[in-house]
């Protein structure tokens, strides 16, 4: 939903905001940004929920430790990860190359692929290659939520598209609903979300769909969790964690309450 107090409290508050007991000494610290729905929002109490929520809670659980989420901007989570104000992070971050230079990541758990939010009126909504949309777009503006995948490979792929960042996807789905955006590019479970929400009469996903696997050194080999480099024995932990839970189907159950689809990654624990 778009709510104006999720923008603040996502990017002013600092402080822990979901636990899932009292905060101990050896409390675990998640990082995530609480602007992303269904990935991650946060209310107006500070409560964290969404799919990210549910795997903190039940990675926690499996690693029998007390965690507690820290909001903050998306593209502040790396470097506070770097500077140790948090262990790790859950927040749809895909596993990238580019981040893997600065933080370790957890094995993909989920995948994810991305899609274009249009004017239903537009003829690239049923355009059939990536290409044409790009070719379509060019000289447009098009909302892309800051220091995500999506900005990176519409950089790459279609350099005379006009990005517009922006610090949480409500603002953006906001300014496209106002017809400031020609288009936006997201996840395709947050954009089907959105239009879920505002209805199909003005706004259609583009019936391509951009497969994470098409660019994966841009837009990632999946969702992992960010891990300090420095924390090796974490990583192991949270590794095995991750793989239970999504051979036991939690992931699976997660997946489809918030995004109506199963996005587990099955072939990742079968190595």
């Amino acid at each position: 939903m778009i709510k104006p107090f999720i923008q603040s409290a996502a990017l002013c508050a600092s402080l822990a905001l979901f636990a899932l007991s009292p905060a101990a000494a050896d409390t675990i610290k998640i990082g995530t940004e609480g602007g992303y729905p269904p990935w991650s929002m946060v209310d107006a109490a500070g409560k964290v929920s969404g799919f990210d929520a549910d795997i903190g809670a039940a990675l926690c659980k499996e690693l029998q430790s007390d965690c507690r989420f820290v909001v903050q901007a998306f593209d502040s989570l790396i470097p506070s990860l770097d500077a140790k104000r948090f262990d790790l992070i859950i927040s749809g971050m895909s596993v990238t190359p580019e981040r893997s230079k600065r933080i370790t990541f957890s094995i993909p758990y989920a995948v994810e692929d991305a899609i274009f939010v249009l004017p239903r009126s537009s003829d690239l909504v049923s355009a059939s290659s990536a290409e044409a949309i790009f070719a379509g777009l060019k000289g447009k503006t098009v909302g892309v939520q800051g220091g995500t995948t999506h900005g990176d490979y519409l950089r790459k792929m279609a350099p005379d598209v006009t990005l517009k960042n922006y610090d949480t996807l409500d603002q953006m789905q906001i300014d496209l609903d106002a017809g400031r955006l020609h288009a936006t590019f997201a996840d395709l479970t947050s954009q089907s979300k959105f239009l879920h929400k505002v209805g199909e009469k003005d706004f259609a996903l583009s019936e391509l769909i951009i497969k994470g696997s098409s660019a994966p050194e841009v837009l990632g080999y999946g969702i992992g969790v960010g891990i300090n480099k420095d924390n090796t024995e974490l990583k192991a932990k949270v590794d095995a964690a991750l793989c239970k839970l999504i051979n036991d189907g939690t992931v699976k159950t997660s997946s489809e309450k918030w995004f109506d689809i199963d996005i587990s990654n099955y072939e990742v624990c079968k190595k």
